[in-house]
């Protein structure tokens, strides 16, 4: 993997709250998730003629500023593979710059079309499935099936991965397992998107995607972007603490991929992709 210059610990703003249980008061310290902007800039071109260009604002917790700028980056299609990051450099807590390889084409109109260089939100202006297309692969059909009792305890063993949201209730969390349930990887943000960038882009530079026989677990609902990422980054299962999008549902059948709701309190629903899940079906 390549090691930014600065790595940022996430953190937790400590204030005074006043708590009120039925109609008695009382004043305590109280732990919050910090949340900051970071300017993503990106550096390309020939060696001998170098551009940089700001391509997303976003607000995010602070840690893991790299992996969320190369998953974004992933997500967009503009690398694809480790060696097309040249460096990753962060010389200020809330600016990072991913220099890609010279031989890594940038378009940049493509990134202005998809809301990248205007928005947080990396598929803000993508309202249909069609347009996302060219960039997503049919997710292969697996040799395995996973139990209904592993997906039972992602919930408690994403939690005990959670130290950020633990102290303040205030992260989405995103996880990585293999069939068996063992935890690979997780990370926290005060976004959704960003930790699942944070998450893929830290495979991307480790070189191990496709993520194949992998599950990838959020702690918030299954949106459309979310499902998106997932796609690019070849998870054949995407589970959710709560519910899909409709436009979700869509694009996970549409890829073949298996997609999970309400994954909590002992129970989940299955979209689409039901064939990668053993379960007893009722008479």
């Amino acid at each position: 993997m390549i090691p930014a210059e600065i790595q940022s610990p996430i953190g937790t703003f400590e204030t005074q709250v006043i708590e009120v249980v039925g109609e008695r008061a009382m004043a305590k310290r109280d732990h919050l998730a910090v949340e900051q902007p970071l300017d993503i800039r990106i550096g390309f071109g020939p060696g001998n003629n170098r551009d940089r260009k700001t391509i997303s604002i976003t607000m995010r917790t602070p840690g893991h500023d790299g992996e969320l700028a190369v998953g974004l980056l992933f997500a967009e299609g503009v690398l694809t593979q480790p060696s097309d990051v040249l460096r990753i450099v962060q010389r200020e807590p809330n600016i990072v710059r991913v220099d890609l390889s010279p031989g890594v084409r940038v378009d940049l109109a493509k990134l202005q079309r998809s809301g990248v260089m205007n928005s947080s939100c990396g598929l803000c202006g993508k309202t249909t499935i069609d347009g996302i297309e060219e960039s997503c692969e049919m997710i292969p059909p697996s040799g395995t099936t996973i139990p209904a009792t592993v997906i039972h305890k992602l919930p408690s063993r994403l939690r005990e991965a959670q130290p950020t949201f633990a102290q303040t209730g205030g992260l989405h969390a995103v996880a990585l397992f293999n069939s068996n349930g063992e935890l690979l990887a997780a990370r926290e943000d005060v976004g959704r998107h960003n930790a699942a960038d944070k998450l893929i882009g830290a495979e991307c530079l480790a070189g191990r995607l496709p993520l194949a026989e992998r599950i990838l677990f959020v702690s918030g609902r299954a949106s459309f972007e979310l499902v998106q990422k997932a796609i690019m980054a070849g998870v054949p299962v995407f589970a959710a603490v709560g519910a899909p999008s409709s436009l979700a549902v869509e694009l996970a059948t549409r890829f073949g991929m298996t997609l999970l709701g309400f994954v909590r309190d002992g129970r989940f629903n299955i979209y689409c992709g039901a064939e990668r899940i053993r379960v007893e079906l009722d008479a």
